[in-house]
């Protein structure tokens, strides 16, 4: 089997959404601003990152999630959040401003890759009654983890409303198809007095575990749970030499390389928000392609690549074998409650586009095209023409560079699922048609086309699709975490 590493970042359209729901006891709602995770694979090893920041009364809940064996200790660590943020801007959509060059000035070439390089009370007789099962419990930093085996969803539902849960509506037809796969449960409680708060909130530890299963996919059907709208899911992925696409659903690129107005310097979320809406209503149910490029480089770069350090924090520690040369590959749907099937990804052909690189037509390539490498991005730029004196007699024109001959620094586009939609009209934020979209420079529609959510209906190929009865693999392993509040006892009489 082909090594395969696979990183994650979930970012909610609302603040509602979660990659799993929230459950409190006295029905007062919990909120995940955000959650990211990280699952790099090789062979059939899994391991699986996974950082949470929420917000709501500082209460000990749990984070339930479906995986295909039983954990131990060993398998399970906490890391530091850093890595996260630095995958999420490595691959983000970036707005680079620049400046044209002396067209008398000596030609620099730039370089065209700059490398950088929880324990939960059991209660054993109900448990057995309903068919779940205490697999193992133990305890890493601030979370009490236990793990569960369950015969019937609608056992486990009883089970967890025993145990003082209260569930969501319409929760354990989510939890039937893991359930009938053979999965385990992965909870995770967390003891507030441990949680360390930031600015007020309260950030967890991201945690790691790791396991060994066959198949490939990505289950995020557990996590429509207590998602009030529409959901943005944005999942990175690093493999030796190839870049990876969906097999289930349809598959886009975003346009790139666009000319954008200076005016959305401080506006580039909105602007791609729009941009990002508009690509989805002309490929509906699409998953958008927005980058993949080599991991240990970048042009521009808007920070450091990764590194060896990342990657034996994400997980390459735990790996059957070293690994290096990844391609990083970010992909980005949206989707609704009406999702029908998990995603499952497969490997796509190379592709290149969105660098400052002259085609063969004498313009500045557009798009994405086949290659022999992966150097596609979703980059934007914003450029000053050269206003100086030209005293030469043949100046060379379109010459673009950092300000005064530096290096460009682009800014990133993170946490785009915030973004204000319907901010910012297309056709006045770019110097250039997008004739793949309908969108001329200048020419406002009467009405444009609103943004869409993602309610994909599955490609009807063999071996994906709704089938949810192959008891292999990752088809078992729910992304999607199953977060719970546990419900306060009740005080004893005169309790202070």
């Amino acid at each position: 089997m082909k090594r395969l590493l696979l990183l994650l970042v979930l970012l909610p359209r609302t603040a509602s959404a979660f990659c799993g729901f929230y459950v409190e006891g006295s029905g007062a709602k919990l909120y995940a601003d955000a959650t990211q995770v990280v699952l790099m694979r090789q062979g059939t090893r899994t391991v699986l990152a996974m950082q949470n920041d929420y917000k709501g009364p500082l209460e000990a809940f749990a984070m339930v999630v479906p995986v295909p064996v039983v954990l131990h200790e060993g398998d399970v660590k906490t890391l530091a959040k850093d890595v996260f943020a630095k995958v999420e801007q490595m691959s983000a959509p970036r707005l680079v401003e620049y400046w044209e060059q002396d067209p008398c000035g000596e030609r620099i070439l730039p370089d065209p890759a700059m490398p950088t390089v929880a324990v939960l009370e059991e209660r054993r007789a109900d448990a057995k009654d309903l068919g779940v099962k205490v697999e193992a419990k133990f305890a890493v930093a601030e979370y009490q983890i236990v793990i569960l085996s369950a015969k019937d969803s609608t056992g486990l539902d009883t089970w967890l409303r025993r145990e003082k849960y209260q569930i969501p509506a319409g929760a354990e037809p989510l939890l039937r198809p893991y359930v009938e796969n053979g999965s385990k449960f992965f909870v995770a409680k967390v003891d507030p007095a441990k949680v360390k708060l930031e600015n007020g909130r309260a950030t967890l530890s991201p945690l790691r575990f790791h396991y060994d299963a066959d198949d490939f996919a990505l289950p995020i059907r557990l996590g429509l749970a207590n998602s009030s709208g529409t959901q943005d899911l944005i999942v990175n992925i690093l493999a030796p030499h190839q870049r990876y696409q969906v097999a289930n659903y349809p598959n886009a690129t975003i346009p790139t390389n666009l000319d954008v107005t200076e005016a959305m310097k401080d506006r580039f979320a909105e602007f791609y928000a729009a941009l990002f809406d508009r690509t989805l209503a002309k490929n509906p149910r699409a998953v958008i392609t927005e980058y993949a490029w080599d991991a240990a480089s970048c042009d521009p770069c808007p920070g450091p690549t990764l590194d060896a350090n990342d990657f034996a924090t994400l997980g390459a520690d735990v790996l059957p074998t070293p690994a290096n040369d990844f391609v990083l590959t970010r992909l980005h749907a949206r989707y609704g409650k009406e999702l029908a099937d998990d995603l499952r990804f497969e490997v796509a052909p190379a592709i290149v586009g969105g660098r400052e690189q002259v085609a063969s037509n004498g313009q500045l390539e557009d798009g994405a095209r086949p290659d022999d490498i992966n150097n596609f991005q979703a980059r934007y730029a914003i450029r000053h023409p050269w206003t100086g004196p030209i005293t030469c007699k043949d100046p060379k024109r379109g010459r673009w560079g950092g300000q005064d001959g530096g290096d460009p620094v682009p800014k990133p586009a993170t946490q785009i699922a915030y973004a204000k939609r319907d901010a910012v009209q297309l056709p006045l934020a770019i110097a250039r048609d997008i004739p793949e979209l309908g969108v001329k420079a200048g020419v406002v529609e009467k009405a444009e086309t609103p943004p869409v959510s993602v309610a994909p209906e599955p490609k009807k190929t063999s071996g994906c699709g709704c089938d949810t009865s192959d008891s292999s693999g990752l088809a078992m392993l729910g992304i999607a975490g199953l977060a719970l509040r546990r419900r306060r006892r009740p005080r004893a009489s005169g309790a202070r």
